[in-house]
Formats: C-alpha cells, structure tokens, sequence
C-alpha cells in the first residue's frame, strides 16, 4: 500500500532530531535537562521490574500469541471492571508492541488509501505521519477555545463540506498531546453518536488515562461498544522503553486484526508482557509518580506566564504545557535549537503539532524530576531576559 510518494509526503518529526541533539550533548558532558519528549524520569513499578527479573532468570521466553498471552488480556479487562466500572471480555482486547503499532493496525485494518481520517489540529504528529505514509487523506480540524480544545460533531460537518466528500475515521486523544485536552463523557457520547449516525469509524486515543489532573476521565468504551480504542504501558505505567501497549476492538474486527498483526509483528515481546501485567497492580507507586507530576504542572502554570509564554490550551491531562513563544520567536525550531545551544534545556517545537501555527508555539514536558523542571525553568528565566 505504501509508496515513495507517500513516504515523501511524511512531514518531520522534529521533536525526535532535539532529543537526539539532546542526547548528543549530553554525552559530551553538557548539563542537559530535556523538557522535549513525554518520557516519566521515573522508572517502571517495582512489580514489573521483579516480574521482568524471575522471567529474565527463568529463561523460556518465546512468541505469545498474536494478540498477547491470556493472563495479560484478562488482567486488563479487569483493569476496566477496577478502573472504570466496565466489563470487557478479554477476547476483545490485543495486546501490542506499544500503542505505535495499535496504531499502525488500526489504520491498516479499518481504512483503505484514499480514506479521510479526522485528527484535532495540534496534534501528536505521529498520526499524520503514520495516515500519511499508508495513502490515507489526513483532515486535521482545528480544536481551539471555540470547542473546548476537542473534536466536535459541528467541527466534523463543517470539515465533511470543506473536504468536499466524506469523513471515514475519526481520531481523538484524551487526554491530548499536546493540549492536555480532557475531552469528558457528555463531549464522547456527541461524538460516538455523530460517527455512529454517519457510519464514521471512532478511535479513542487513550494513553495518557491515568494522568488526568482536572475533568473526567472517561473510557469511549463507557459510551459505545464500537470504538476502537488504543492505550499503552508508556506514560502512566513509566514503561516507554518496554514497548507494550493494548487495544480494545469490537467483537466483529478482532479476527481481522489478529491476521495482520500475525503478519507484521508476530507477537508482542513476552517479557515485556510479563512485566506490564505486574505494573497494573502498581498504582499505589504510580500515583506516587503522578504526585510529582501534579507539582511540576503547578510550577510551570504560575512560572511559564512569569516568563513571557501564555498558556495556549489546558493543562488538564498528560504531562504537557503548550503555550505561545510569539513574544520571542516565529520560528520555534530555531528557538528550540537555540535554547539547547545556549543554555542545555530540551524543548519541543510547536511546528510538530500544528503545520499551520505552531512556528510560533512550543510544547514542555513536565514528566522530569521536580529538581530539574525547577533547574530548567530558573536557566529560561537568565536566558530571555537576554
């Protein structure tokens, strides 16, 4: 389905090149402290690292099944019944190689080249690069303080008659990279109503669930059986480098989902397997976690505006401000480069998340240690006053 044309359609992802200069400098010895990538600095729940050691001391890893082991799914299904309050039965759940390949699946799956999908504008960047790269037509939908920072049936139509022809998917993040949009119950059950009524495929991001600070987090699964929903162990569990993840599919699509995971990835990594099914019983550490996630999130709303940013979009999920740097720059790659350059803090630039506005908006993680946050935002302060 890919072709070269489509692969050259396939904007950069700048973010990735900062924390590579990042790691550059800091290998060579520069004090550097990265606000560029959602990445916790804390380290996965000791559960996991335990499960992951007996496993590792065993020594019979191999394939699982495609779509994970049996003991994985159903820990998480009864993740949903603890969390949510909601049965899932554990056959409708895949386990993935993170939620990068849920997402691959999901677009291979359930589209066909040529499709619309909707995506909010900003947005994780991945998604138009991966609906890009697989000859889908990205419809991105402005989300601003006329809608809540979300997707909206009224957005939607009004993107249907611009596009001039019909809308296939529809993808929404909750909380949002990079907003910290938290899109609650009344805006999800709109929005799976609207795709329900115009046979409009939904998919619920969710992997930043568990890192809601203000609103209601709610599952798309509590308002319809048909979303497809993607989350993963990367954020709220501190296991990015584990790549593992999971979808939730309606009954009907799981079988054609399996086929092409088979295909592409032959199973998830067992290890990784085992250690994620301990981590779902570590949420007294993990709030911890979320603890010292809630006061960087307070320092940076009362610091950033100090500075000469404005906040652009909540901060009410994930782990990330995103603000307007048009007081100092219209260029954002180049004041990301340059503040790396001058004073060694790591930020990512808004061009990622919005093609349109973002050269002038930046985006900051917040999942670093309080210490560095602290650090980084006292260098900020020297550094434009010059």
């Amino acid at each position: 389905m890919t072709t070269l044309s489509h692969r050259s359609a396939v904007e950069p992802f700048h973010a990735m090149d900062v924390l590579a200069e990042a790691t550059r400098r800091r290998d060579a010895g520069f004090p550097v402290i990265s606000m560029a990538v959602g990445q916790p600095s804390h380290p996965a729940p000791k559960a996991a690292l335990e499960a992951a050691r007996a496993a590792l001391e065993h020594g019979r890893l191999g394939y699982t099944d495609a779509l994970g082991t049996l003991s994985l799914r159903t820990a998480i299904s009864d993740h949903y019944h603890r969390h949510y309050g909601i049965a899932v039965d554990p056959r409708r759940i895949a386990v993935t190689t993170g939620s990068s390949a849920g997402f691959n699946l999901a677009f291979l799956a359930l589209f066909d080249p040529g499709d619309r999908v909707a995506i909010a504008r900003p947005g994780y960047p991945a998604y138009r690069n991966i609906l890009a790269a697989l000859g889908l037509k990205v419809v991105e939908v402005d989300a601003d303080a006329s809608n809540g920072f979300t997707l909206t049936p009224e957005g939607l139509a009004d993107a249907e008659l611009r596009e001039g022809g019909p809308i296939r998917g529809v993808l929404l993040a909750s909380p949002a990279n990079p907003t910290g949009t938290v899109t609650g119950r009344a805006q999800l059950q709109a929005l799976a109503d609207y795709c329900a009524a115009k046979d409009i495929t939904f998919i619920s991001d969710e992997i930043y669930h568990g890192l809601t600070f203000v609103g209601e987090e709610t599952t798309a699964l509590a308002v319809t059986d048909a979303a497809v929903v993607i989350n993963s162990f990367s954020k709220y569990y501190c296991m990015t480098g584990w790549r593992i993840g999971w979808m939730v599919l309606p009954e009907d699509k799981v079988r054609g989902f399996e086929r092409i995971a088979q295909s592409l990835y032959i199973s998830p990594p067992e290890l990784s397997q085992i250690a994620a099914e301990a981590a779902l019983g570590a949420s007294a550490e993990l709030e911890v976690y979320k603890e010292s996630y809630a006061v960087n999130r307070a320092l940076l709303l009362k610091r950033l505006p100090e500075l000469g940013f404005t906040i652009a979009s909540p901060m009410d999920g994930a782990f990330y401000a995103y603000v307007d740097a048009s007081r100092f720059t219209n260029d954002s790659m180049a004041f990301a480069h340059r503040m790396l350059a001058e004073i060694n803090v790591a930020a990512t630039p808004g061009r990622d998340f919005d093609p349109v506005e973002g050269h002038r908006a930046m985006r900051f993680s917040y999942a670093g240690a309080p210490a560095d946050i602290e650090t980084a935002i006292e260098r900020m302060a020297g550094w434009l006053k010059t």
